[in-house]
């Protein structure tokens, strides 16, 4: 399959730059799963349409403050590392800008030298890998002296840099947002659960894979990095739970689907406690196993996230819903607006 499938077109003005005040003030469009229809609403409907005994599996990851801005010891340049991945004690995969200025053996100092960063290995396209040197903790230093990855489309500062992180996140490790939980307040959740909708939380750390084109033009030739993940017992009784009774398992985000189906993948489409890596990449073909309704927002064109929306409820409709988003002038990407993918009422299903 070409990953020019993927592509459609969107007006750069339609690009969010910045958050909105209310979280839950975005746009909703929703998209009937079984034919593709669509309809217009605010991301507060969800609520609507959920069901008593459903379940809603969110990301609990927590973004690091991992953009760091240093200069090259050796000649003042300015020096961009953003921390993707621990590898190890005090040891790093990132990125790095510009790359060329860094070899094997530089050293780069952040904060008047309160951290240190040498470079021990070169990987593919700006990847370096850094082992830090510093007194203290790390992750204070860390939250001294980093910013917010936002991503590359984002170039408006961010002013409230909590706006890059869900309400409900708390397992640091992620060097993006899970951005379809960025909708969530406490209160949403709250109006959920009273109405008899369960809440879970799975934790991915999202990583090297977001900020990764796809530069293949077969996608089956395309890899995925790998991302760390954790399902508690908690959240797999529940999974099985629901789906014994008739409820319906709903991820909020592409990171929670990858978890997901990543666990019921490897254990014959059951759900378990499981820790571990997944490069899983799911594109046209692939049969889902754990989830049956899918929140997320609006994704870049021929991105892994695009052809997971299309394995998930059809390439044609998937692109069609698209085309409708943009004619409607939606928010496009990380701060923009919301679609949820809608399963089968329960009566419907019976």
């Amino acid at each position: 399959m070409d990953v020019h499938d993927f592509d459609f077109d969107l007006p750069e003005h339609l690009i969010a730059q910045t958050p909105l005040l209310d979280r839950t003030a975005s746009r909703l469009l929703v998209m009937d799963r079984q034919n593709g229809e669509v309809s217009h609403r605010h991301f507060r409907d969800l609520v609507d349409e959920m069901e008593a005994g459903d379940l809603l599996v969110l990301n609990d990851t927590k973004v690091l403050p991992a953009r760091l801005i240093g200069t090259k010891e050796d000649t003042g340049a300015t020096i961009e590392v953003l921390l993707l991945k621990e590898i190890g004690e005090d040891r790093w995969e990132t990125l790095v800008k510009p790359a060329k200025r860094v070899k094997v053996g530089t050293v780069v100092t952040f904060g008047d030298g309160r951290l240190q960063a040498k470079c021990t290995a070169i990987g593919e396209q700006g990847g370096r890998e850094f082992t830090f040197m510093y007194d203290g903790i790390f992750y204070e230093l860390l939250d001294q002296l980093g910013q917010m990855p936002l991503p590359p489309y984002i170039t408006e500062s961010l002013e409230d840099q909590s706006r890059y992180q869900t309400v409900f996140a708390k397992e640091r490790g992620s060097a993006a947002a899970p951005t379809a939980g960025l909708h969530f307040t406490d209160e949403i959740l709250d109006e959920l659960r009273d109405k008899g909708v369960k809440v879970a939380f799975i934790t991915l750390h999202v990583g090297l894979g977001t900020f990764r084109p796809v530069s293949v033009d077969s996608i089956e030739d395309h890899t995925m990095h790998a991302e760390y993940y954790v399902m508690t017992e908690e959240t797999a009784a529940l999974v099985r739970e629901t789906k014994a009774t008739g409820g319906r398992v709903i991820a909020v985000g592409t990171t929670s689907t990858r978890t997901l189906e990543t666990i019921a993948s490897e254990n014959d489409g059951n759900v378990v406690a499981a820790s571990g890596w997944t490069s899983i990449f799911i594109f046209p073909g692939y049969e889902f196993k754990a989830i049956d309704g899918l929140v997320t927002n609006f994704h870049l064109p021929k991105s892994t996230l695009l052809m997971l929306l299309s394995a998930f409820a059809g390439r044609e409709p998937i692109l069609a819903a698209y085309e409708e988003a943009v004619k409607e002038q939606y928010r496009f990407f990380s701060f923009g607006d919301a679609m949820f993918i809608r399963p089968a009422k329960r009566k419907e299903r019976d």
